[in-house]
């Protein structure tokens, strides 16, 4: 008679019977060894970063200007930040009164300048877990959305479920700027995408034990958790703030008594005020002073100006111009650029408002057509000239967006 060769349970008493080469296997046994697998996979101790696979600021400074146009002030600070970060992990010397503590760290600079470009790069370079989440799709427990656990729900699935490892990772919060408190007086209407969100990250940036949900989502009574703990997990969040230069500019221009009030004017560089950031202007513009005090490395990103814009075209290892000659190389076709062509697209950019984002947006609009006719074209060469970019860009839709500007 056919049974199960673990529990013992005949065909009758069972749902499915599998056969093996010299058993059976029922489907509650299949069941009851596939959980076994998961707790043994969440709690056995695996491999972590090793010291020597950490690079020194310098180092992590270089491989950043490979991918990253400009931004030499973000880039050190970001440097600095993950190495003094693991270097605090690996201390020997734990008997010291002296303790370290983490520098989380906050990006602040407007959209388009590179700041979740910074975090994949270092995501490229770190032999550590890594993850990027969006602070928009997160609201206080018990309304629509998602609980602010489910930020380490994504790391644990980066280090498929190794605990301690992920316990080393770094997770991205992009578009912080977004649960900013909506206004002054809290008590007012509910913020339950707001000020609330920020209260429960508060646990999460400083250090504690939370019981995540292994799968994300809303937490259940019934669903299984893993606990993780929060202490040696770099937290790097960027938003840009958008707006914020009216209250720099209102705190820079709050001195009108004594005669270097006046000077001190004279000095500010009125185009770019987001140089000045302090994390007074950040409690101002809706972030909470202990979240702020969570985040004590606080640095910008510069607006990116011509020069950056036209060496993002074409120098970084990941250049748009790069991306497209390989493309075009893999239908056996030699694509170049002409100067002009090149400047032109640095130009649409600028009349458009568009920033780094829009590069690519422009170059995809020149480029369609030719892409379309590749695979079946017949020339081995095809170069961009700027009569080329300027025809293209005439027939598509993009021209209505001057009218807009």
């Amino acid at each position: 008679m056919d049974k199960c060769t673990f529990c013992g349970r005949s065909r009758k008493e069972t749902g499915i019977l599998i056969q093996g080469l010299s058993g059976y296997i029922c489907d509650s046994c299949v069941e009851q060894a596939q959980q076994i697998i998961k707790e043994e996979i969440y709690h056995a101790p695996k491999k972590t970063l090793q010291k020597h696979k950490l690079l020194k600021p310098v180092q992590i400074f270089e491989f950043l200007n490979q991918y990253v146009i400009g931004q030499e002030n973000a880039k050190r600070s970001l440097s600095v930040a993950v190495y003094n970060h693991y270097k605090r992990i690996f201390q020997k010397d734990t008997k010291n009164d002296v303790e370290i503590e983490k520098s989380n760290i906050i990006l602040v600079g407007e959209t388009g300048t590179g700041k979740t470009l910074l975090a994949r790069t270092i995501a490229k370079m770190l032999d550590v877990p890594f993850t990027i989440v969006d602070a928009t799709v997160l609201t206080e427990a018990g309304y629509v959305g998602e609980d602010v656990e489910s930020l380490l729900s994504r790391l644990l699935q980066v280090a498929n479920y190794d605990v301690k490892r992920a316990e080393m990772g770094i997770v991205f919060i992009d578009e912080i700027d977004k649960i900013a408190r909506k206004g002054d007086n809290p008590s007012i209407t509910r913020d339950v995408s707001g000020e609330g969100v920020q209260q429960a990250l508060l646990k999460l940036l400083e250090g504690s034990v939370v019981n995540v949900p292994p799968q994300g989502g809303r937490k259940h009574p019934e669903q299984h958790f893993i606990e993780v703990d929060t202490k040696n997990i770099l937290f790097i969040c960027g938003g840009a703030f958008e707006g914020i230069q009216k209250k720099i500019s209102h705190r820079l221009n709050t001195l009108v008594v004594g005669y270097r009030s006046s000077h001190n004017k004279e000095q500010i560089d009125r185009d770019n005020l987001m140089q000045y950031i302090a994390p007074q202007d950040l409690r101002a513009y809706g972030l909470i002073p202990e979240i702020i005090g969570r985040l004590p490395l606080l640095t910008y990103l510069q607006p990116l100006d011509r020069s950056a814009l036209r060496q993002i075209l074409t120098e970084p290892k990941n250049a748009i111009t790069k991306q497209y000659i390989k493309l075009f190389k893999m239908d056996g076709i030699d694509l170049t650029f002409d100067e002009n062509s090149l400047e032109f697209v640095v130009d649409k950019a600028i009349e458009f408002k568009l920033g780094a984002r829009g590069l690519r947006s422009i170059c995809e609009n020149i480029m369609l057509d030719a892409m379309f006719d590749a695979p079946t074209s017949k020339s081995k060469t095809l170069n961009i000239s700027l009569e080329y970019c300027q025809h293209k860009i005439n027939k598509t839709t993009l021209i209505r967006l001057q009218a807009a500007v």
